[in-house]
């Protein structure tokens, strides 16, 4: 059986591409026979950017919401927090941050982007790699889904650990990334990558009026209604086929290459095709988010799980560090 390991910051509530390009492909993978999944909010990484921890707690609540919203099944997955198994990440963290050289943290990515305004850079956000090491070995992670821009991290994460079995004894899995080249960049509504940091994003949990303005602002050509259109340049299109029935994508080609439909009719059916695809995921997000109680105790009952690897871990770490 393969252990596959992935997780969410909890930045803010999900959006369209984060449930399309992550949230969704892992919990189709994690229904596959022979796979045992743990999907996690990684709240913990979000203190490096977020200090408030009201805001922090609410987007917590949003990314779990979101899972379950998504078809995320506790009972046959391990869904938990990473900060109610925090003592276990942060011991192994420190572990792991002795054995680290400064050159390779120097060089990682999420360090780098930042480099040249060091008064924005916090220890935390330094060492973000070591802890996102020590949240995929903790669990003895054979897979883990990763974007392109995490693969740096990945191999990161393995020579951290290849340092830990070499110095200390044999007891982590070398961890693997799963890359899966065939995922799109989901477009924004100003054709970059959908990104909250661009606010070009659709979060399809919006109440439907606040969802419908964001859709009409997707940004389009000057062409006029009665002409041609190309389909394949076209921001509206290209999220469209992403979330319509393959003949509803054929019928609208049809539409933009005969002319006489405009982009407000595109808009239209882009709105229309988002509320019915993801009508149950808005039903089952509203219901978790509204009722923190029934959203803690599906939480729990993976927590309860991933407690026990991690405690298990811990324990033969310890004991290879003469510490127990």
């Amino acid at each position: 059986m393969a252990r596959i390991l992935t997780g969410i910051q909890a930045t803010g509530r999900p959006h369209l591409g984060n449930l399309l390009g992550a949230i969704e492909p892992a919990v189709q993978l994690s229904a596959q026979p022979g796979n045992e999944s743990f999907l996690f909010i990684a709240d913990l990484h979000s203190l490096t950017a977020i200090k408030n921890p009201v805001e922090l707690e609410q987007n917590t609540r949003a990314v779990a919401s979101a899972w379950l919203a998504s078809g995320l099944d506790p009972e046959k997955t391990v869904f938990y927090r990473q900060s109610r198994l925090a003592h276990y990440h942060t011991e192994l963290t420190w572990y792991l941050s002795c054995l680290t050289p400064y050159p390779m943290l120097a060089n990682a990515h999420s360090f780098k982007d930042k480099a040249e305004r060091l008064s924005d850079v916090n220890a935390g956000l330094f060492t973000y790699p070591v802890l996102m090491t020590a949240d995929i070995i903790l669990y003895q992670a054979d897979y883990v889904p990763v974007g392109k821009d995490q693969k740096q991290h990945l191999e990161m994460a393995r020579d951290i650990t290849e340092s830990f079995n070499r110095v200390y004894g044999e007891v982590f899995k070398i961890p693997a990334e799963v890359i899966n080249e065939e995922v799109m960049t989901i477009p924004g509504t100003d054709g970059q990558k959908m990104s909250k940091s661009y606010n070009n994003y659709i979060d399809i949990f919006l109440p439907e009026n606040e969802l419908n303005k964001v859709i009409k602002k997707i940004v389009s050509d000057a062409t006029p209604l009665e002409e041609p259109k190309n389909p394949d340049t076209d921001n509206t299109f290209k999220i469209f086929s992403l979330v319509g029935t393959p003949e509803q994508v054929a019928e609208m080609r049809k539409n933009y290459l005969a002319g006489g439909y405009g982009y407000g009719h595109a808009k239209k059916e882009l709105y229309e095709a988002i509320l019915t695809r993801f009508s149950r995921h808005r039903e089952i997000y509203n219901y978790y988010f509204e009722n923190p109680e029934a959203l803690e105790k599906q939480l729990k009952i993976g927590e309860e799980k991933a407690e026990a690897v991690a405690r298990k871990t811990m324990e033969e770490v310890r004991k290879l560090m003469r510490f127990a």
